[in-house]
């Protein structure tokens, strides 16, 4: 009995929107420190962003060992070792695929091709894609006239960053290898977020997020390493950071999870306007990207919170 109020005391803060602006809070601040740690992966490893496969390996291993923080959180937590039923695996394969192996493929070989400025700001382009996704292929909520408008602006806002002070050149400077995974990555990720929402109400979520990522970084690392992937310079600052960024996953990516159990997409999405905002604040301290930031990215900024903005109002309180 005591455990079923507890349970239910958990849904109901869940539930609330309270909930969702803390916890979303907290997974935005982590994914803005992710392109800067990304970097600095890169710099103590010695991995050269023309080499694939050492990127994917670091990448891999990365979401391998995430997976496995958030397996034994939730056999802790369940007080018993607990593996995926049969039936789970039809949701954590996909998952896998679109959360983890497709979207950081792009993800990871895009930030190295780019400053962390843009990439953090383009990560937060998700949320209008997420969106999308949500109401015109999966039809989970309506798209309303208030998020049309809010698209715009947070369209506007990405073309703004990739401007860069030649306005009439500026599709020159997104190149694809760069911005454009970066933007794959955002769809691809865009494409978890519905398909979590969707499994979540059959399965556990925390289950769910710690077996996708197992799952998704071990494809990833074999990949790689059959393909000649390996880490060049092993180090204790280089751990470190994948420690870090193994923590960002694992918490971020859960908490998001288990929000989308009771939340439409959009609710939870809107707020990834903080993830560039953080983003460029840390690559600017500690990459010395100061020169990133300009009137084309502020601009971009203000355009891509007024986006999450018009779009968070558009459900009048509700959920829709």
């Amino acid at each position: 009995m005591e455990q079923l109020d507890k349970q239910n005391t958990e849904k109901n803060f869940l539930s609330t929107k309270a909930a969702v602006l803390l916890l979303s809070v907290i997974c935005c601040t982590l994914w803005g420190s992710a392109p800067t740690g990304i970097k600095l992966g890169y710099e103590y490893f010695q991995i050269d962003p023309a080499a694939t496969m050492n990127i994917m390996l670091f990448a891999g291993m990365r979401f391998t060992l995430a997976g496995l923080m958030v397996i034994i959180y939730f056999n802790i937590t369940n007080r018993r070792i607990q593996l995926p039923k049969k039936s789970s695996w039809k949701a954590i394969i996909p998952l896998s695929f679109s959360q983890t192996a497709i979207q950081y493929f792009f993800y990871y070989i895009g930030v190295a091709n780019s400053t962390g400025v843009k990439s953090s700001i383009l990560s937060g382009s998700s949320s209008v894609i997420s969106l999308l996704m949500a109401c015109l292929v999966f039809r989970q909520e309506k798209l309303t006239r208030n998020k049309v408008i809010g698209c715009i602006a947070g369209i506007i806002g990405i073309v703004l960053v990739n401007l860069q002070g030649n306005i009439e050149h500026f599709s020159l400077d997104m190149s694809l290898t760069g911005e454009g995974f970066v933007l794959l990555s955002s769809v691809s990720g865009a494409v978890s977020a519905v398909l979590i929402r969707k499994f979540s109400q059959d399965e556990n979520p925390v289950m769910l997020s710690g077996w996708q990522f197992f799952t998704g970084g071990l494809m990833l690392c074999a990949a790689a390493v059959l393909c000649g992937g390996r880490l060049v310079n092993p180090c204790i600052e280089g751990f470190g950071i994948l420690i870090h960024l193994a923590m960002v996953s694992a918490v971020a990516y859960t908490l998001r999870s288990v929000l989308l159990k009771y939340h439409n997409v959009s609710s939870v999405t809107v707020y990834n306007f903080l993830i560039p905002i953080v983003g460029v604040a840390l690559s600017a301290m500690l990459l010395g990207e100061k020169n990133g930031i300009n009137i084309y990215t502020i601009a971009a900024m203000i355009f891509i919170c007024i986006s999450i903005w018009i779009i968070s109002f558009a459900k009048g309180g509700k959920d829709e």
